[in-house]
């Protein structure tokens, strides 16, 4: 089949590399300026893949997603061309003996909702040093023992690398869409299929009515902004996430000695460069874990926007000749794989 998909992203790189192994003609539509071109949220993501920890906001289904989608990356990442770093060797959560109480919420909202398997494993402070000697300071860890991480800017050019006999069409932005139609500036394509994964790019076509009616073009931006240090002297094996009763600090390790720092969620579409507040918040928490990050260096700091629906939870939307995938939120590298599978399956043509 000819199949058209809008938005290059994670969700658009997964479904043309898929679809591509079945032997479809792929069209990819995007506004960007290039393949590298860091418009989609997927480029900013840290990647960590964690289906326990999200549970603390996310529903049982991310959490099913999420277990799914590991597996996936796990067949998917070996088999790209070139390097896409995928580890799961779980993930840690930490916190200070003062934020004791927040932390013991969280902690038993954790156990309460994922199965025994998957609940979070206390840490003795001298199993912490075992694990990760860089850290110092937290008085309390747990262990997510079924977690993990990709490293996404790789995987990103690496699912395009991969989608063999693809045709992307950058410069090409989708400005509305229709079964089997793509409406491009000047020209409606048109298409066996299509595919709408524009995030955010979605809300142009959002329908009549209240605005937190669920639709997949009912979408709306949430900033995160992240920070890249290299510290090649300090060691970290595995993602780790303070728990603090304003805001989740995770870092991030990465090849070549850098540690991603993040997790500023604020409820505005504002693109512009990082704040002086989540500067000052996020390193200094990082700096407090590993105390040897003080002579590390910012090399890059970055900001985006986060699909999100109303109820912050994914959704799929079939019609005949058209697919809608979007409200990924934070989640889109740990479901994004899961999505697209369950997507596919209930598309006769992909069978």
């Amino acid at each position: 089949m000819k199949i058209g998909v809008a938005g290059a992203g994670l969700l658009g790189r997964l479904l043309a590399y898929l679809l591509c192994q079945q032997g479809h003609e792929i069209h990819i539509h995007d506004p960007a300026a290039g393949s590298l071109a860091r418009g989609a949220a997927g480029w900013t993501a840290a990647g960590m893949l964690s289906p326990t920890a999200e549970l603390e906001s996310a529903d049982l289904n991310v959490f099913r997603h999420g277990l799914r989608s590991i597996e996936l990356w796990a067949e998917i990442l070996p088999q790209l061309q070139g390097p896409a770093d995928f580890h799961r060797i779980g993930s840690l959560l930490l916190a200070y003996r003062h934020d004791t109480g927040s932390a013991q919420r969280m902690i038993s909202l954790l156990c309460e909702k994922a199965p025994e398997e998957h609940r979070p494993q206390v840490l003795t402070l001298r199993e912490l040093a075992e694990l990760e000697p860089a850290i110092q300071g937290p008085s309390q860890a747990w262990l997510l023992p079924h977690e993990g991480q990709v490293d996404t800017v790789q995987a990103m050019q690496a699912l395009q690398a991969s989608a063999d006999g693809a045709h992307w069409h950058w410069n090409s932005p989708v400005r509305s869409l229709s079964p089997h139609t793509l409406h491009t500036d000047g020209a409606n394509l048109h298409y066996d299929w299509v595919f709408d994964v524009r995030g955010t790019g979605a809300r142009g076509d959002a329908p009549p009515g209240p605005a937190n009616q669920l639709s997949c073009r009912n979408v709306r931006g949430v900033r995160g902004e992240i920070f890249w240090l290299h510290a090649p002297d300090v060691q970290l094996h595995r993602p780790v996430r303070l728990m603090h009763p304003r805001h989740r600090v995770y870092l991030v390790p990465r090849r070549d000695g850098i540690v991603v720092v993040g997790a500023s969620e604020i409820e505005s579409e504002d693109r512009s460069p990082v704040s002086l507040r989540s500067t000052v918040e996020l390193l200094a928490a990082a700096h407090s874990v590993m105390p040897g990050l003080a002579e590390a260096r910012v090399v890059h700091s970055e900001t985006n926007l986060r699909p999100a629906l109303a109820d912050n939870l994914p959704r799929i939307e079939h019609e005949t000749g058209l697919t809608r995938i979007n409200g990924l939120f934070r989640h889109g590298w740990l479901i994004a794989p899961s999505l697209v599978e369950e997507a596919l399956a209930e598309l006769e043509f992909a069978t």
